[in-house]
């Protein structure tokens, strides 16, 4: 039983990432900035970048309430979305926001929040 489970696992993984590719690109651009954005820790390490313009780990851990694994791992998921940009100085880390990718991602929320807006201008009820 534990391997027909773990084979259906595997078929709904298989399934999702086959079915992200019938999406337009500026739709996937936007779910995966979106996901990258959806955890509060994420949020709080991009407000301490820019408040800082550019942050060491180290800084970051004794900011938020989080672990320096946890925070590594906010920090690598924001990297991967390229929201962010890291550089190694001997033993530390430090990290700033990406401004070419932040204004990318803030253009295509607004053009899709828009055009949202503006297919229901015309619509009085729901």
């Amino acid at each position: 039983m534990r391997f027909v489970n773990r084979t259906f696992a595997i078929h709904i993984v298989t399934m999702a990432f086959n079915k992200k590719n019938h999406f337009h690109a500026e739709e996937i651009f936007l779910s995966d900035f979106a996901r990258t954005l959806a955890h509060p820790a994420r949020i709080a390490i991009l407000r301490k970048l820019a408040e800082n313009n550019k942050c060491i780990v180290g800084d970051l851990v004794n900011d938020l309430p989080l672990a320096q694994s946890t925070v590594s791992q906010h920090l690598k998921e924001l990297k991967k979305a390229g929201l962010i940009k890291g550089h190694v100085f001997g033993t530390k880390s430090s990290y700033c926001i990406d401004p070419e990718s932040l204004k990318a991602f803030s253009e295509a929320l607004n053009e899709f929040t828009e055009e949202l807006l503006e297919n229901l201008s015309d619509r009085k009820e729901c």
